[in-house]
């Protein structure tokens, strides 16, 4: 019986940028674009005509044209919150699956058309949603989704590949666009085992970015009397000089900036003229830098570990060009980071050595790879509380940082006689009380005996596989009665409808985006024949009408190319 081989690919699904890889000749390399672009911008345009553009033309249109380009949307997924853009309003998953049909066509274009399989970065502190919602994404824009990888394990395969024979602790900082990461590995002669993770997905260069914005906000307010941020064109403007004065702050140690119009007071311009030292950019991002040393500290006391037990630190993510970051690193670890590591690349090409690991094209590396649970999770159960018990404490079944795949089993007891069903409220965080933490689902026990004497017992099970699937089961003792869940099943766990809905508004995108590419190759024909014609009484040798249709028809075969690359990637100038 033979089986069609299907390609497998990595995707760094970034809050600002994407990439995709593949294993090539035991290596894993970047899919470049068209325009030999090895990682895009995660930014999606719908633009007048209903082209969708991706990417590095959309994300210069993000000042220009505000309402059809989002960005970022990564930091919203997860959320039943849809977003408005041209007009339309899409779920995050649905404009994060616009963003992979992108990277697909580059992968169709490098290794043919035809079922590809996509292993998908998240980060590790992800919710159940936001990973739901990552898969989806993948499933919607045509992929095969059967491996979710957490950012900072990816970064560190990547690492391992190439250092199969090193030993020793290897702590990844993972500072991006939009979230942050760090965890502890450890490398054994090419087993790698994740000790402990921690982070905030709140907490990225996009927060530097706005600190800038309201304080160039503050500077206009307080010679101008207006805050330019209630303007969404000037709040847009803003947000891009932010960007380009933070990486210039990374070389420089003052970027000046000038903005003749930022917005309209009565008529006149308002601009912005200032300068912006590093000192100062330090002051105003200090805290947030703060906060992801002491999410180190975390893992270090999780995974039982000293600073000086530290051989390795990998910076990853845009983010840790800053300066500041590789300064507050080194004093805090007293070690210099790796600089031989590209963080733009690093867990794309990471996600690729995974997908190798998965399909067997890596499988003589030698590489083997544990992660870990990044929360804890239990369920719902009556707490002690001074003399009396409450309800809506939280029973730890899985503690964090558990090497995955696990099952654990704990017993539980029936709270009054003659009870014959338990709600089981599942949760994942770290609280003692569940109203802290965040609730995964809930199913109900029935079957139970009505037993009058004594509390029947209660076995929770519960299942956390390589890819974040967690399935709880609980069954009464007595009767062997059980129950089951899967709690983080991805696409399969929606309803059908609203994967439905989901894959009708894309395709319906994409059917306009056509649609506008359709009429513009029809006007650019006729205006191509047009140019043509010629007088039918002119006696033109033989030679030059066959020359002038070879003309013609080759002109028009660019023409159908070009429409047909503007439905697959939004128009190319």
């Amino acid at each position: 019986m033979s089986t069609t081989f299907r390609p497998i690919v990595g995707i760094d699904l970034g809050t600002t940028n994407s990439a995709v890889s593949y294993i090539h000749k035991g290596k894993p390399e970047i899919i470049p674009s068209p325009r030999k672009e090895r990682i895009i911008p995660s930014v999606v345009l719908i633009d007048p005509q209903g082209h969708i553009v991706v990417g590095e033309d959309a994300r210069a249109a993000l000042v220009a044209m505000p309402d059809r380009t989002i960005a970022a949307v990564k930091r919203k997924m997860g959320s039943s919150e849809r977003i408005s853009i041209a007009g339309q309003a899409l779920l995050p998953q649905e404009i994060s699956a616009l963003i992979l049909k992108e990277l697909k066509s580059y992968v169709d274009e490098k290794l043919g058309e035809g079922e590809k399989e996509a292993v998908i970065t998240v980060p590790a502190y992800f919710t159940d949603e936001q990973r739901r919602a990552t898969k989806q994404a993948g499933e919607l824009a045509g992929f095969v989704v059967e491996r979710i990888i957490n950012e900072p394990t990816a970064a560190a395969l990547a690492f391992g590949l190439r250092n199969k024979k090193k030993d020793g602790h290897v702590l990844v900082y993972d500072l991006g666009g939009g979230t942050f990461d760090v965890s502890l590995v450890e490398m054994m002669s090419g087993l790698m085992e994740v000790k402990a993770s921690s982070g905030n997905n709140e907490l990225g260069g996009e927060d530097f970015d706005w600190r800038l914005v309201d304080w160039f906000a503050e500077q206009i307010m307080a010679e101008q009397g207006i805050d330019p941020r209630n303007d969404i064109r000037a709040k847009a403007l803003l947000k891009e000089e932010a960007e380009r004065v933070k990486k210039g702050l990374s070389d420089d140690i003052s970027v000046n900036v000038e903005l003749p119009v930022v917005t309209m007071k009565e008529g006149a311009p308002v601009g912005l003229f200032t300068t912006v030292t590093r000192e100062r950019f330090i002051s105003l991002i200090d805290d947030l830098l703060e906060e992801t040393m002491v999410c180190v500290q975390n893992v270090l006391r999780d995974a039982g570990l000293q600073k000086d037990d530290i051989d390795e630190i990998l910076l990853v993510g845009g983010s840790t060009r800053i300066p500041r970051v590789y300064e507050r690193i080194e004093n805090f670890l007293g070690k210099q980071p790796r600089n031989d590591v590209n963080p733009d690349e690093a867990v794309a090409l990471g996600a690729g050595v995974q997908a190798g690991l998965k399909s067997g094209a890596l499988a003589k590396s030698g590489l083997v790879v544990t992660d870990v649970a990044p929360f804890s999770m239990g369920i719902a159960v009556l707490k002690e509380a001074g003399f009396t018990s409450r309800p809506g404490g939280f029973a730890t079944i899985i503690p964090r940082n558990t090497t995955i795949p696990v099952t654990k089993t704990e017993q539980f007891h029936t709270v009054y006689p003659g009870q014959t069903a338990v709600q089981i409220e599942i949760y994942q965080g770290e609280h003692e009380w569940v109203k802290y933490n965040h609730k995964l689902g809930e199913f109900l026990l029935e079957g139970i005996p009505a037993n009058m004497e004594q509390e029947e017992a209660i076995n929770v099970t519960f299942r956390y596989n390589l890819n974040g699937i967690l399935e709880v089961t609980a069954s009464c003792v007595s009767t062997g009665e059980a129950m089951k869940v899967t709690i983080q099943d991805a696409i399969n766990r929606d309803s059908e409808a609203a994967i439905a809905e989901s894959v009708r508004a894309i395709e319906e995108l994409y059917a306009q985006s056509k649609e506008a590419g359709d009429e513009e190759e029809e006007w650019e024909l006729e205006e191509l024949l047009a140019d043509a014609e010629w007088d039918e009484d002119e006696d033109i040798p033989a030679e030059e009408l066959q020359t002038e249709a070879e003309r013609l028809l080759k002109q028009a075969e660019r023409l159908r190319a070009s429409a047909v690359g503007r439905t697959r990637r939004g128009w190319r100038e």
